[in-house]
């Protein structure tokens, strides 16, 4: 079989088949250019959106600059040879939809959203890129790298920030009335939820807590896994909050990645610089009174609460027997952060009982956001 284009002296139409190859490569030509237009614009436009993020809902500058300086290299490729071969009118893809595109359920998943569209737009361009310039593909592919380190950088960031913004943390008991209260304690202005169940079946936590993560992102709250490190990654949570006796925070931050949340129960000193040196995100200080919740484990009591303020330099939470009778001696000990179980859980009205918590915690100055602000996680990407 001769190749297309070949040119034969013995057949008369020999000038025709020349044409006829010479037009299927322009028409070949012409939809590569219109691939790499219409990926062009779409990578500029997902990154147009997130950094629209960066600099209104973040204030964060480098950020802001990160996603600019990225936009205009795309720019940089979209000259006008491939302008000249857009056909939106002839576009059938302009007819094509997902009702997954229609609907966003907050800033998390338009994020997310956008950052799935840039980063295969990239790809589109790496690769069609090299049938039009030498140097495309290799340009795109490392546009693309630098664009998950940008996916990981913010969200971290993001989860960093309501982090240190949250000051109530409710970890949640079984209870047949599980959605039910940790939306009512959302409705309250609750912002942080740990999962923990220490007894039911896998395949039921894995549908609760996929239920629950769901409802904390709607209310843009961070959702948290208690222990099991597999079942944050299936359901995606925020992070997972280790025991004594689990997984040391290296292995589980390998696993986890750096945008992710860990955090780590300490009942002392040594516990607590132990978990701060190995990276952890925030600790629970305690059990400051006694409760069911740790059968047989004493109270660290108000010392460690004090202890706490004065020595740690990541976000705390006293947790242990805290309720609307005690919470003024937890916060005038020196907590800003509180994490509760039953008062929440047993609450017949959680909506009010988190608004009273909150507003208790709220007359304390939050200085640990000054410190956000203006130290370690200052416009600046957390543990990358």
């Amino acid at each position: 079989m001769k190749e297309a284009g070949y040119y034969d002296e013995s057949i008369n139409n020999g000038v025709v088949v020349m044409a006829t190859a010479q037009s299927q490569q322009r028409h070949m030509q012409q939809v590569v250019y219109r691939i790499l237009d219409a990926n062009l614009d779409r990578a500029r436009e997902g990154l147009r959106i997130i950094e629209e993020w960066c600099r209104f809902g973040l204030n964060n500058s480098p950020m802001a600059g990160e996603c600019k300086q990225l936009r205009q290299e795309v720019a940089s490729w979209h000259n006008a040879e491939l302008r000249s071969a857009r056909d939106t009118a002839g576009d059938i893809g302009t007819e094509l939809s997902h009702p997954q595109e229609e609907q966003r359920s907050g800033i998390k998943s338009l994020l997310q959203a956008n950052f799935c569209r840039v980063q295969e737009a990239l790809r589109v361009l790496e690769e069609y890129g090299k049938l039009y310039h030498p140097s495309m593909g290799k340009a795109f592919k490392q546009m693309r790298y630098q664009v998950y380190s940008l996916e990981t950088n913010l969200m971290g960031y993001e989860r960093h920030q309501l982090l240190w913004r949250s000051h109530l943390y409710l970890v949640t008991s079984p209870s047949d009335t599980l959605l039910e209260t940790v939306e009512a304690a959302l409705k309250g202005g609750l912002t942080l939820v740990q999962y923990r169940d220490k007894d039911t079946d896998d395949t039921v936590r894995l549908e609760q807590a996929t239920q629950l993560r769901e409802l904390c992102h709607s209310y843009g709250a961070l959702f948290i896994m208690n222990d099991r490190v597999d079942l944050a990654l299936a359901v995606d949570a925020d992070g997972v909050h280790l025991g004594q006796q689990d997984m040391p925070i290296a292995i589980a931050r390998q696993l986890l990645g750096p945008q992710r949340l860990i955090g780590r129960s300490t009942t002392n000193a040594e516990e607590m610089q132990k978990a701060i040196t190995e990276g952890a995100d925030y600790i629970g200080v305690g059990p400051v009174y006694e409760t069911p919740t740790k059968v047989g484990k004493p109270a660290a009591g108000l010392e460690y609460v004090r202890y706490a303020n004065q020595n740690s330099t990541i976000p705390w939470f006293a947790i242990g027997g805290i309720d609307p009778n005690n919470i003024n001696d937890v916060i005038d000990s020196g907590a800003e952060r509180v994490a509760v179980v039953r008062s929440l859980m047993q609450a017949e009205q959680p909506t009010l009982v988190t608004q009273y918590l909150l507003s208790q915690l709220h007359r304390v100055k939050p200085e640990e956001s000054s410190r956000f602000s203006s130290g370690r996680y200052a416009n600046a990407p957390i543990k990358n």
